[in-house]
């Protein structure tokens, strides 16, 4: 809680630009627990230095940013960027062909699952554009749902236990239960709705087959 401490205090001096600038460190790998920054702008608000909504927005705003400066920054070097010395730190060449194996066998996926695991974010992220797995717009959007999630859990968390330290404390230790709880959900509605539209789409086939193209008749000085 030395670190929480530490935060709300910045925070609470230097307001949504403290936190934002916090989460773009958080985006570049700089140990910094993201989860806790967040908690910490929740704080904040809490106590009465801003509006709660305002920081889901701000930080949205900053884990985006950062998610996608290290995504560009990959896909701008490719491989090179295993020479910048900041992120050789991260991305050794061992967990840089570990994470092209799990993009191998998760596909895409891995984007979305990536932003749960904090030992990994980064490095998925960067090799995602160093190697041109996918186009920025879809990275954004599969980030952005994956934020969507876990931004206003923590920011919200940190609100309700501004006042309530015990309680909060004990939230934080759960808190990552519940937003894979919360992934879990999104996935099965996901899946659900796949299904269901896969089962109409097979209906409507079954009600109204494709027919036969009918072949052309043939003039009377074409027949022979």
């Amino acid at each position: 809680m030395e670190l929480l401490n530490s935060l709300v205090d910045v925070f609470g001096r230097n307001g949504y630009i403290a936190v934002f600038l916090a989460l773009m460190l958080c985006g570049a790998g700089i140990p910094l627990p993201e989860d806790i920054t967040l908690v910490a702008g929740g704080i904040i608000t809490g106590l009465g230095y801003g509006d709660v909504h305002t920081m889901v927005g701000v930080g949205m705003a900053g884990v985006l940013v950062g998610d996608s400066t290290m995504f560009l920054l990959g896909r701008h070097f490719g491989g090179r960027i295993m020479r910048v010395p900041f992120v050789a730190r991260l991305l050794t060449p061992e967990r840089y062909a570990k994470v092209q194996e799990k993009f191998e066998r998760y596909g895409n996926r891995l984007m979305f699952v990536a932003r749960f695991l904090p030992g990994m974010r980064t490095a998925v992220f960067i090799t995602a554009g160093a190697t041109h797995r996918v186009g920025f717009l879809r990275f954004l959007l599969l980030d952005g749902m994956a934020a969507a999630i876990s931004v206003p859990i923590w920011v919200y968390l940190g609100y309700l236990g501004a006042h309530n330290h015990e309680w909060l404390a004990m939230w934080i230790h759960r808190g990552q239960t519940g937003i894979w709880l919360a992934v879990a959900g999104v996935v099965i509605a996901i899946g659900v709705l796949w299904w269901r539209r896969k089962k109409a789409a097979e209906r409507e086939c079954a009600a109204h087959p494709p027919q036969k193209p009918t072949p052309p008749r043939l003039r009377n000085d074409e027949r022979g």
